[in-house]
């Protein structure tokens, strides 16, 4: 996706970006100021009482498809999907279009390599290497989540979405049917090495200094990128070829983790996605209603609890998910903040929904101005939530 035109000045001392101004461009263009005073404007646009009505009528629409994509996303597990078939009953039972329990064990190892491979080379690594080319207004607005300052918050999840893969379980334990009760039977050094990996990529994203946008070029953020390698290498290199290299003999027991898998990490994943998207909905409409500092606050805590799920559930990004478009649906990035500011301008909210058959051109164009990143660019400024009097 192209990185937002947005044009900045970055202000650096000791290699931190610490400050924002506009910057001055010479054009022999006469409608460039022009072009370029819109932008600023994309950029410094403010909760006012002139754009209030607008401001909530856009937030309530983009936590409406939240939720409903949520909803969607959990009853195509749970409930129906293809041919009325639930996701959860064609995953665990291996069919079409997987061929064995060990193809979904397959599927799950590559949906936490992947992610590991994005935290470290995408989510910390374009930054860190556009700050470094010297593309510094690039590099900051590379950085996902850095309206609300979350973007460790939301890496480190993405690895604990790796960590519940493996221990099968959402609070650290191990599951007795969990890959690493069955790899800590058979290669215990393997089952250390895994764990230690995922700990030091995890350690190594929250010892970046807060927030992540004023640090894209520190050296802890050069050590997270090396440590969330090392994990996608382990995974690659050493975790999956162990569960290929497997006898048929160990087919039920694969079996038996791709069910727990399914039940005590995916399932409940969503479901909480489920109801805290409800639950932001809900907060949004209160603040809509209800116009106050302390409503803003609310719904910007709301958005918190509900990006946590989401950030859980990155390491099985297949699935409905994939199919259905609801990832980038759900979390597209960078945002295109000019189109945003239009649609608010126009109150014309429509072109925030695609639908099958259009083309692709036009599901982008939506998908860049709805989501979580979206709903944060309505709640937060500089980390904190937004206020109504400024």
């Amino acid at each position: 996706m192209n990185f937002n035109k947005l044009f900045i000045s970055a202000i650096l001392a000791g290699g931190s970006l610490i400050a924002l101004t506009s910057l001055s461009a010479c054009s022999s263009d006469d409608n460039e100021p022009k072009k370029e005073q819109e932008i600023v404007e994309s950029k410094d646009i403010d909760y006012s009482a002139q754009n209030a009505d607008s401001w909530h009528n856009y937030s309530v629409k983009v936590a409406e498809l939240l939720a409903r994509d949520s909803e969607d996303l959990y009853n195509s597990w749970a409930n129906s999907y293809e041919g009325g078939q639930a996701y959860s009953v064609i995953f665990k039972n291996a069919t079409s279009p997987y061929t064995s329990p060990l193809n979904c064990i397959e599927e799950i190892l590559d949906g936490c390599s992947d992610i590991a491979n994005e935290v470290g080379e995408a989510k910390i690594g374009d930054p860190f290497d556009l700050y470094n080319a010297g593309r510094t207004e690039e590099a900051l607005y590379a950085v996902e989540s850095w309206y609300s300052w979350h973007s460790r918050d939301d890496y480190s999840n993405n690895i604990l979405s790796i960590r519940n893969s493996y221990l099968g379980s959402l609070d650290g334990s191990e599951n007795e049917k969990s890959m690493a009760a069955l790899v800590k039977s058979e290669d215990p050094s393997l089952d250390t090495d895994t764990r230690a990996a995922i700990t030091a990529a995890y350690d190594a994203i929250l010892a970046i200094p807060q927030p992540f946008r004023n640090n894209i070029n520190c050296s802890e953020a050069r050590a997270a990128m090396d440590a969330c390698a090392d994990l996608d290498n382990l995974i690659t290199r050493r975790l999956k070829p162990f569960f290929q290299n497997l006898d048929v003999e160990f087919d039920p027991q694969l079996k038996e983790i791709v069910e727990n898998y399914t039940d005590n990490v995916v399932l409940p994943t969503y479901n909480t996605l489920r109801e805290r998207n409800a639950a932001l909905l809900q907060a949004v409409k209160n603040l809509a209603s209800s116009r106050t500092d302390d409503n803003f606050r609310k719904a910007a805590n709301a958005w918190l609890l509900a990006r946590e799920p989401w950030e859980k559930s990155e390491a099985f990004l297949f699935g409905p998910v994939d199919a259905l478009g609801l990832d980038p649906n759900m979390d597209s990035w960078p945002l295109d903040q000019d189109a945003i500011v239009n649609h608010l301008k126009s109150g014309n909210f429509s072109d925030l929904e695609w639908g099958e058959g259009d083309d692709d051109n036009k599901v982008e164009a939506a998908q860049n101005i709805r989501g979580f990143h979206t709903l944060e660019f309505l709640l937060f400024k500089d980390g904190e939530p937004r206020k109504v009097t400024n």
